[in-house]
């Protein structure tokens, strides 16, 4: 037995980074568990509800809010390392009895996965954490760990349906606007609703990662054509 862990959504504008930990002998995962980014949106939610029903298996889901994100004292390999280091603890304080060391594998957030795993491992033995240290962790990462690894892809499904669901909670939080979308800068429905909140509310919503450079623009779009109709 191993644990796997990935994170989903480092780069929208809207809504929480989700990470995700799977501990569990690959042999109790879904035969098809794959990279999310591989697998249709019904086919991650079929593989994390196998995963999530299967008694020999530990899952834990962590979530860095915006507010969180748009802190000026961190920095999003930080924020992930965190993230993924909470969704670890969570995992192992999830029910399946450990007895022995455990060996994490994560898919690596920084540009060196000897740095990222070291990281890691110190978050997850923080005793300054809110949940007790699980025990002894032997942590390695990898770039593409959730195409190389089961557990890691296992991770990565679980992250991304977990984010998928908070986005569609978040959809229904501004019921006056036509849907919120992906939460990514490049989708055209995003962009409309910030661009129509902004303009009803003079500000982007607490759903909003303030410090991302895509609200910058749509408030300054917006001081602009204010400054336009003076």
């Amino acid at each position: 037995m191993y644990l796997g862990v990935d994170e989903a959504g480092k780069g929208p504008v809207l809504g929480p980074m989700a990470a995700a930990a799977v501990l569990a002998d690959p042999s109790d995962l879904p035969a098809d568990v794959d990279d999310s980014k591989r697998l249709s949106s019904k086919r991650r939610e079929s593989i994390d509800a196998a995963i999530r029903g299967a008694d020999a298996v530990g899952v834990g889901v962590a979530f860095v809010e915006p507010a969180e994100i748009d802190r000026p004292d961190t920095d999003m390999n930080t924020l992930t390392v965190r993230g993924q280091a909470r969704a670890v603890r969570a995992a192992v304080d999830g029910g399946v009895d450990i007895d022995e060391p455990i060996r994490v594998v994560a898919d690596a957030g920084d540009t060196s996965e000897a740095r990222f795993a070291r990281r890691l491992g110190e978050f997850i033995a923080d005793p300054g954490s809110e949940v007790d240290a699980p025990p002894a962790v032997d942590v390695s990462a990898a770039h593409g760990a959730d195409e190389e690894d089961p557990l890691v892809g296992a991770a990565s499904v679980v992250a991304k349906v977990a984010r998928d669901g908070r986005m569609t909670d978040i959809d229904a939080d501004y019921p006056a606007y036509d849907g919120v979308g992906s939460g990514y800068p490049s989708d055209p429905t995003t962009r409309s609703f910030l661009r129509a909140y902004v303009d009803d509310h003079g500000t982007v919503p607490d759903c909003a990662r303030r410090s991302w450079a895509t609200c910058d623009d749509v408030l300054a779009a917006a001081e602009q054509s204010g400054l336009d109709e003076f």
